[in-house]
């Protein structure tokens, strides 16, 4: 697929002129050497390696850690952008945690009739053991990753939320740092918002939380799934960087009705747990027998106020992608105001209307799981074979509940550095979110994610995709 000649690209006009917010960057990027910065991105690379910035890939044979590519052209945002997607994106998360708080306590939504209630009984994110539960300071998602994509020059949209175990924050914060050793210039002459101080506002905002059964200050821990988990490196450097205990399944027990864990004296009280596990694998007592890496009656011990889950079991609910359709009218229902940022238009299949709809436009539109990530299971319609078509439609048809389409958008374009100079690849971007009772944390950035490959749209890593350090100018 090529690129579509009306994308927009953030640094570059049509006429060939340079956006505001990048003119001191290519006023810098003119006088520099090529080959110096060719050297500086083999440079990058070797300290990605030597950190160990690696993730697996899910489904290969080898299994082989890669390294997530790194461009270091960086993604540049006019402090008016991201005033106006930070009250957008703010806005969108206070009315996720109200709604998650009511899908499991009075379900005012589904009795006004703004939600179908068959879209909650029979989704799997849904969780039973969280009605009437409230968990502590009212905060069910701790930590958010909203995926925004624009079209335009204001032109942002929602293209998924993320308030279950949203990754990719190490990456924000090493491409920074990475940026900041090898260009301490670049930073001298700009003036960009810092994101450094993420590790320290995640560990006050987790704490701010704490169970009402805590005793002092609130001892927070990080629960990985282990070593092989994709995101390993990640769960590591956030335990190292706010100062709290990495800890797996089996180093945790209930002891005297709280959570403890396996330390060389003895076993200690965890009050705060971010956990990076599924909900499935959190409590073999409550959940899938099989698990071996939660922690058995770890969901008993939450309802009785002994410890805090980050984020709350059965928040999937409100990222779930069927769901994510109805957004617009949840922020609304719950904040009285219209959305400040847009859905992406999206056919739900378990509708006979639009399963007819995507069925005759497949080609053109882009199909995913409802409860799909990482950009598995999906299909990029102008980008796929007949065969890949034909396969996809005989899924749709087999299972048209579990898929939701939306049409392929032409998403803006940052300049990536290759051999020949600066070349344009589409991106998306996902800013962090913290949430506590003392209010709405947003790091002034975030993730941006890059297709490398020319045209594409995918931009997962686990598809290739590469990433860049994402700037923030100060007014």
């Amino acid at each position: 697929m090529t690129t579509r000649p009306q994308s927009y690209d953030e640094m570059i006009r049509p006429d060939g002129s340079v956006t505001t917010p990048y003119k001191h960057y290519q006023t810098w990027f003119n006088a520099q050497d090529p080959a110096r910065l060719h050297s500086k991105s083999q440079e990058a690379e070797a300290f990605f390696r030597r950190t160990g910035i690696t993730f697996n890939v899910y489904g290969e044979a080898d299994a082989q850690e890669r390294l997530i590519p790194f461009d270091l052209v960086p993604r540049i945002l006019s402090h008016r952008e991201w005033s106006r997607l930070s009250k957008g994106i703010e806005q969108r998360v206070r009315a996720i945690n109200a709604f998650i708080w009511d899908i499991y306590n009075r379900q005012e939504i589904l009795r006004a009739g703004r939600i179908p209630k068959e879209l909650i009984a029979h989704n799997d994110a849904f969780l039973p053991q969280m009605m009437r539960f409230t968990p502590p300071g009212n905060v069910y998602t701790h930590i958010v990753g909203t995926d925004i994509v624009r079209t335009g020059d204001g032109d942002f949209f929602v293209l998924e939320d993320n308030a279950r175990t949203p990754s990719g924050v190490s990456y924000m914060l090493e491409n920074r740092e990475t940026m900041l050793q090898m260009f301490p210039e670049l930073f001298a002459r700009i003036r960009v918002q810092p994101v450094s101080d993420y590790p320290k506002n995640l560990r006050r905002s987790l704490a701010a939380c704490a169970p009402q059964a805590c005793e002092g200050k609130p001892r927070v821990a990080v629960l990985t799934p282990g070593i092989h988990n994709s995101a390993y490196f990640e769960h590591s450097f956030l335990a190292d960087q706010m100062g709290a205990e990495l800890v797996e399944g089996h180093d945790l027990r209930v002891v005297d009705g709280r959570i403890a864990m396996r330390t060389t004296q003895g076993y200690r009280v965890v009050d705060v747990l971010y956990r990076r596990i599924d909900d499935d694998f959190l409590d073999p007592l409550n959940f899938n027998p099989d698990s071996l890496l939660g922690v058995p009656g770890i969901m008993d011990v939450y309802r009785a106020g002994g410890i805090t889950i980050a984020n709350a079991p059965g928040a999937g609910i409100a990222d779930d992608k069927a769901i994510y359709s109805y957004m617009p009218d949840i922020v609304e229902f719950y904040t009285g105001e219209k959305a400040i940022l847009k859905n992406v238009e999206t056919h739900r299949c378990a509708e006979p209307e639009a399963l007819k709809y995507v069925l005759d436009n497949l080609a053109e539109l882009v199909v995913k799981e409802v409860h799909g990530s990482g950009g598995y299971g999906m299909l990029v319609g102008p980008a796929a074979s007949k065969k890949e078509l034909a396969a996809f439609r005989d899924k749709l048809q087999a299972n048209p509940g579990n898929y939701i389409a939306q049409p392929t958008l032409s998403l803006s374009t940052v300049p990536i550095f290759v051999d020949q100079g600066l070349a344009p690849r589409h991106v998306d971007l996902r800013p962090f979110v913290l949430v506590s009772p003392q209010g709405v944390n947003i790091t002034p950035g975030g993730l941006t994610r890059v297709a490398l490959t020319e045209g594409s749209l995918v931009v997962n890593s686990s598809q290739g995709g590469g990433t860049k350090d994402t700037w923030v100018l100060e007014d």
